[in-house]
Order: structure tokens, then sequence, then C-alpha cells
């Protein structure tokens, strides 16, 4: 699994944070998406997949 996050869609709502906070965290400034791991563990990855789905955005994507 890759992860790729596109910053430029991302409206800093923290569902991604909140659904894997691994993977994913915000910065301070001004809350958009920051990617911790683009190639999280396997024990992780329906966490990630759930992500992905709940951004508001859609700014996340996953390569499988």
């Amino acid at each position: 699994m890759k992860v790729v996050v596109d910053e430029e869609k991302c409206v800093a709502a923290g569902q991604c944070v909140a659904a894997a906070v691994d993977v994913f965290d915000q910065r301070d400034e001004d809350g958009i998406v920051v990617l911790l791991n683009e190639n999280p563990s396997p024990e992780v990855a329906d966490d990630v997949r759930n992500a992905a789905a709940v951004c508001p955005a859609l700014a996340i994507h996953i390569e499988e």
C-alpha cells in the first residue's frame, strides 16, 4: 500500500488524523494534512482506507 495526499485539496478537517493517527498529522499553522508514512504497515491498512473514505475533500489516494 502506498498513500498519496493532495495538500491542495485538503480542507483541514482532521478526519484522517482521527482515523489513522500513525499515518497522518496536521500542520500547526493551517491544519493541512501531513503524511507521516507513505507506506504504512498492513496492521493499519484498514484505518488508512477509512481515512481516505471519510476525507471530505477526497485528498487521500491509496495505491494498492
